[in-house]
């Protein structure tokens, strides 16, 4: 259900994915994305790390970076962004994103949730609850009409301030607002190196099912442990072909191939067995995994002959 990944390009078919190789600005890290489509959808509940004065629109929160100063591998990203100075590391679960953000020392060390990022959005909500939890919902329209995600934010230290806005400017003094161009920002105060995670539970069918999600698949900010169990089931799938090679480039392309092969469809139900179907009505399975994003458009070419052998 979640495919946490860096977001560094906003339009065009060949950003459909949200992530393109050569460029070298982020907007955020967005929790859903396609892969090899060549139609957009999908980068629901960005966040970016930032410091200084909250910043609303997407071209002055967004940073560069150094490709020298990016990773990537099965399991876990990570990059540093030059604006704001922090390092950033994702991993994920099933159905959750695990974030470890590393700051400066600052007095306004932030994090955006970005609920405008990429497809139209048609409503949207946002709550802020207590000092270290953000929720709500996102419905939109591209790809996919009438796409539900509901989320929870949860932080490893209380933030000292959230706040609300709308359209890139209007920040209302509220701890709840509905609309179709919302967007939050909670702040800390940081020492030099310290680091700040943020948990994050998505459902398509709601804040309740997100927040299970979450306390079923992540229930503390264990970073290591979350990284070595997506690698470890990570490598139990491809390790279902073993491929012998005297060439690491050839193995690196077959691996890598095999990798994409897997990442679509997505699973779609909770953890509690509800999901959205396509009649747009809550479901619930007891005896399988229920899955969307089936984009059938030339995988006959190489996918089904893949699964055939």
């Amino acid at each position: 259900m979640v495919q946490l990944s860096p977001d560094t390009r906003l339009h065009g078919w060949d950003g459909c994915s949200g992530y393109h190789y050569s460029d070298t600005k982020v907007y955020g890290f967005s929790h859903t994305h396609l892969s090899g489509t060549g139609c957009s959808d999908y980068g629901d509940i960005l966040l970016m790390p930032t410091t200084g004065k909250v910043q609303w629109s997407n071209k002055k929160y967004s940073s560069n970076f150094k490709k020298e100063n990016e990773k990537a591998s099965a399991g876990y990203y990570t990059v540093f962004l030059d604006k704001p100075k922090v390092k950033v590391e994702l991993t994920a679960t099933t159905r959750t994103g695990l974030h470890k953000y590393t700051f400066p020392k600052s007095s306004s060390a932030n994090v955006i949730i970005d609920l405008t990022h990429r497809d139209r959005v048609k409503q949207g909500e946002i709550n802020i609850v207590g000092n270290d939890e953000i929720n709500g919902m996102r419905l939109s329209t591209e790809w996919a009409n009438n796409q539900y995600v509901y989320f929870v934010v949860k932080f490893s230290k209380p933030f000292k301030k959230a706040v609300i806005a709308k359209a890139d400017a209007a920040e209302i003094n509220s701890t709840h607002d509905t609309g179709c161009l919302l967007k939050a920002a909670v702040s800390f105060e940081t020492t030099e190196g310290e680091v700040i995670y943020a948990k994050v539970g998505i459902s398509a069918v709601s804040v309740e099912g997100a927040r299970k999600n979450l306390e079923a698949e992540q229930p503390a900010f264990d970073f290591e442990k979350t990284v070595a169990d997506t690698k470890a089931a990570w490598n139990k799938e491809l390790g279902k072909i073993d491929a012998e090679s005297k060439e690491e480039k050839l193995l690196r392309t077959f691996y890598t191939a095999l990798y994409h092969a897997m990442t679509p469809p997505n699973i779609y139900n909770d953890v509690d067995g509800h999901y959205r179907g396509r009649d747009l009505q809550i479901h619930e399975t007891k005896t399988f995994n229920y899955y969307t994003v089936f984009s059938l458009w030339d995988t006959y070419r190489a996918l089904h002959p893949l699964l055939t052998l």
